[in-house]
């Protein structure tokens, strides 16, 4: 996996995880699926409801993914079985630094070894479009998230972006 690049593949168990075109119809529903999840949960836990419908569709609408296509962008898509399962998206944001999105795996899918795997495909990923580091935020809510970056070597440090959401900022050097 070390030497990946975008045009590469990887595989383990029933999963396997590859680059995918941001507007496919499989990143299009992994792109809802997420957006969904975490917009609800956000309104759960500060508004004691699930997201608007008419919100949802103009968030999932106005944010096409296209800061992942390349040569500046890469989207992997994580299957397991053949069937899309999860995702992780990463964009350049300069020479040297790229930054982690739209990490997911479905809730049906979660603990059968994806994030993980969509981590390592994504930082593979990204040190062949040129990153030395990978930058993500978060939100306090996504405990589990926290977690697993934290597992994986990613540690917490001050904002590096002013995201109407994020609480938790992260990164970690890919040169080691």
């Amino acid at each position: 996996m070390a030497g990946m690049t975008r045009s590469s593949s990887v595989a383990r168990g029933s999963w396997s995880v590859a680059p995918e075109p941001f507007d496919s119809p499989a990143a299009a529903a992994l792109w809802r699926a997420y957006y969904t999840e975490v917009s609800d949960r956000w309104y759960e836990v500060h508004e004691g409801r699930t997201t608007d419908p008419d919100e949802l569709e103009r968030e999932i609408a106005a944010e096409t993914g296209a800061e992942f296509a390349p040569p500046a962008g890469v989207l992997l898509v994580a299957r397991h079985d053949g069937e899309p399962g999860g995702t992780a998206g990463v964009r350049m944001l300069d020479a040297t630094t790229g930054e982690l999105r739209r990490v997911f795996v479905r809730a049906d899918l979660r603990g059968k070894g994806a994030a993980p795997l969509l981590l390592a495909a994504a930082e593979a990923a990204a040190r062949g479009l040129g990153a030395r580091r990978l930058v993500l935020d978060t939100r306090s809510d996504l405990v589990e998230a926290r977690a697993l970056y934290a597992r994986h070597g990613y540690e917490e440090t001050a904002a590096h972006n002013d995201q109407a959401y994020a609480e938790h900022w992260f990164r970690k050097d890919l040169t080691g």
